[in-house]
C-alpha cells in the first residue's frame, strides 16, 4: 500500500519533544490575549499563524525562541494552563498520536502569583481532562509532563524537586532547555544527579545550535537518556563511506541506545540545514542510531506529527518499515514504565502499522 498522506494521518504516532508552549492554537492565543490585555502581531488567527511561522524561521534559535513571548505571556493562570493543556491533547489525538509527552518550563509562568506546584497540578489537570475527552470520542492517548529547566537562569534543585515531586501525577522526567551558547548542561549537575538518584528521567536540549561538545556534556555529565535534537552528532560521523563510521561520541549515544529527538521543519528554520533534503536525519538513521521524529512546537514550525512524517517519506523515500521503526523506537524511549511501554508497542503501534 503506497504512504499516502491519508495513510500516514491514520498510522498511531508517538511524540515526545513538543513544548506546550509551542502548540497553542492561534485562535486560543488571540482569546487569552484578549483576557489579559496582551497585544499580539496580529488577532487574526490564519494571520497570526502565518506570523509565528515566519517569526520562527529566521534561521536563528535565538529568535525562534524569541517567538514564545506571546504564548507564555497567556499561560500565566491556573484557568489558562488547564485549558491550554487539555486543548493540546486533543489536537495530537486527532493527529493519531497515541503517547506524548508535553515539555515546558513551569519557571515561565508565575508571572500572575502561581507557584511552581501550582502549575503541574494546572497542566496536570487539563492533560487529564483532555485524555478524558478523547477517550470518550475513541481516540485514546496517553499525554505525560516533562518539566524544563532553562539555560540562562541560575543553576538549582528546584525543577528537579518538582519532577520527582509529583511523579505519580504524570510529571515522567526533567529537561534543559533555551540557548546553548554560553549556558553549558554540566552548570546543571547537581539537579540531574538528584533525578537519577531517585529512579527519574531526563533529556537536554544539546546538538541543535552547538556542536558535539554540547552533546558530550549532556551524556556524559547530565546521564541524558534522550537528546533533544541532537542533530550536531552527525559531525562525529565519517560520510566519506558507503556507511557512516561512527566517532567515539557517537558510538556510545549508539550503544547506549540514547534516543535523539530529530525534529525537521523546526531544525530548517534554526538554521541547521538549509534544506530538509540536506538534514542530517539521513545519515543519523543509516549509522544505526536511534532516532525519533517530532515537531519542537506545532505553533511555531506550522506542524505536525503526520506533516512530519509526510516530509521524510517524500525526501527520503522511506517506507511504512522506516515510519514504523520511528514509532516504536520513541515507544522504546519513553520516559513511562516497561510494561506501559511495552504493550504500547505490542497492542497498538504494531497492529497498526502492518501492512494491510
Amino acid at each position: 500500500m503506497s504512504l499516502t498522506r491519508e495513510r500516514i494521518a491514520a498510522l498511531p504516532k508517538v511524540s515526545l519533544h513538543d513544548h506546550l508552549d509551542g502548540g497553542l492554537r492561534p485562535g486560543t492565543v488571540i482569546e487569552l490575549a484578549d483576557e489579559v490585555g496582551w497585544e499580539l502581531p496580529s488577532r487574526d488567527p490564519q494571520a497570526l499563524g502565518d506570523w509565528f511561522f515566519e517569526a520562527a524561521s529566521s534561521g536563528s534559535l535565538e529568535r525562534y525562541l524569541e517567538t514564545f513571548a506571546h504564548t507564555t505571556a497567556v499561560m500565566q493562570t491556573t484557568e489558562q494552563l488547564r485549558r491550554v493543556a487539555r486543548e493540546y491533547v486533543v489536537d495530537l489525538a486527532a493527529d493519531g498520536v497515541v503517547y506524548a509527552e508535553t515539555r515546558w518550563a513551569p519557571g515561565q509562568h508565575l508571572r500572575a502569583g502561581l507557584s511552581l506546584p501550582d502549575t503541574v497540578e494546572a497542566v496536570a489537570d487539563g492533560l487529564a481532562e483532555g485524555m478524558s475527552l478523547c477517550r470518550d470520542a475513541g481516540t485514546p492517548i496517553v499525554v505525560g509532563q516533562i518539566v524544563s529547566m532553562m539555560r540562562h537562569l541560575s543553576p538549582d534543585t528546584a525543577i528537579a524537586e518538582l519532577a520527582l515531586r509529583y511523579a505519580d501525577r504524570g510529571v515522567v522526567g526533567v529537561d534543559l532547555a533555551g540557548a546553548e551558547a554560553g549556558h553549558p548542561a554540566g552548570l546543571f549537575r547537581e539537579a540531574y544527579d538528584m533525578i537519577h538518584r531517585y529512579g527519574g528521567h531526563a533529556t537536554v536540549h544539546a546538538g541543535e545550535a552547538a556542536g558535539v561538545e554540547s552533546i558530550r556534556e549532556a551524556v556524559e555529565i547530565c546521564g541524558a537518556e534522550r537528546i533533544g535534537h541532537g542533530v550536531r552528532l552527525v559531525d562525529d560521523l565519517d560520510l566519506s563511506a558507503a556507511t557512516p563510521r561512527l566517532g567515539p561520541l557517537a558510538t556510545l549515544v549508539r550503544d547506549r541506545r540514547i534516543a535523539l529527538e530529530v525534529c525537521p521543519t523546526s531544525n530548517l528554520q534554526t538554521g541547521v540545514c538549509a534544506t530538509l533534503a540536506d538534514h542530517p536525519i539521513r545519515h543519523l538513521v543509516e549509522a544505526g542510531l536511534t532516532v525519533t521524529v517530532n515537531c519542537d512546537n506545532r505553533l511555531m514550525s506550522r506542524t505536525t506529527q503526520t506533516d512530519e512524517l509526510c516530509a521524510l517519506v517524500d525526501t527520503f523515500g522511506y517506507g511504512l518499515a522506516d515510519l514504523r521503526r520511528f514509532a516504536v523506537d520513541a515507544a522504546e524511549a519513553a520516559f513511562a514504565p516497561a510494561a506501559d511501554r511495552e504493550a504500547l508497542i505490542r497492542e497498538v503501534i504494531l497492529p497498526g502499522y502492518a501492512d494491510r
